[in-house]
């Protein structure tokens, strides 16, 4: 046994470090002591090598590029995900299906769409179910009307923080905007952002449950689902035909009433 393995030990969880000084920023896991504050937006950092990697994003460094596609990267984490872009190296592996995925967040999107399909919570006004407890919270504004975040800098107010902080970013510059490590594009929710990953992965964890076809998001597979179904729910104004589609009915509306010697924007269609 290695007598230096249990030189340093935490009193907390009982871990053991070589050096005093990983067990004093282990400590910190425990008091949640954050002593190095960025500069720029007073974020605080356990470590001084996390404030560094922060400090990146505001000063624009880049100093990790790749060598097949001359990409650059703030952090070597970053780099080594994109690197699986071109080596197609696959680690994290589904334990219930086999399928492999470049990254763990993707894994774990899939496990959350694909194998768990429990939906404990529904909405009181329209029945809609919930996989979160949070989702639900969110949803049921749609029905109240309830706004409850508050803009500071005007009188903006929003349903969710998330709109609100995209609100923040893009009309007050206030916080970060989270770039894509594979091609720089901004978002202003890390939700978002991991969406766009996905797609740079090949990543479809919405199945079809009527056909194999799948989709990176809940709303592109909403949009397929009609193709199963026999009604037609769009109707036109002027002659009647039915569409399985809102965009289907829109484009054929614009043709129809121009023949019928109607404006297409003082008219209307049956969506």
């Amino acid at each position: 046994m290695n007598v230096h393995s249990s030189k340093y030990k935490c009193t907390e969880c009982g871990k053991c470090f070589t050096t005093n000084q990983h067990l004093t920023v282990h400590r910190r896991s425990h008091s949640g002591e954050k002593p190095f504050e960025c500069s720029v937006c007073s974020k605080r950092f356990t470590t001084a090598g996390d404030l560094v990697r922060h400090s990146r994003i505001h000063s624009g460094e880049k100093p990790y590029k790749c060598h097949v596609c001359d990409k650059a990267f703030s952090e070597s984490g970053h780099l080594n995900s994109h690197m699986r872009l071109h080596t197609g190296d696959k680690p994290y592996k589904c334990s219930l299906c086999n399928k492999s995925f470049s990254h763990s967040s993707s894994l774990q999107l899939h496990k959350r769409h694909v194998h768990s399909n429990r939906r404990p919570y529904h909405c009181p006004y329209c029945g809609k179910l919930f996989k979160r407890n949070m989702d639900l919270k969110c949803h049921v504004r749609i029905h109240t009307g309830a706004k409850p975040y508050l803009c500071r800098h005007c009188s903006e107010r929003f349903t969710s923080r998330f709109q609100l902080k995209t609100h923040l970013l893009k009309s007050h510059n206030e916080g970060t905007w989270l770039a894509c490590h594979m091609c720089q594009k901004k978002f202003s929710l890390s939700g978002d952002l991991k969406k766009h990953i996905l797609r740079h992965e090949g990543v479809k964890p919405y199945v079809c449950s009527e056909c194999p076809k799948c989709f990176c998001t809940s709303f592109e597979l909403k949009k397929h689902l009609p193709v199963h179904l026999d009604y037609k729910q769009f109707c036109c104004y002027f002659c009647d035909r039915s569409f399985k589609h809102k965009y289907a009915v829109k484009k054929h509306f614009k043709k129809c009433s121009s023949v019928h010697g109607f404006n297409v924007n003082q008219s209307k269609c049956h969506v």
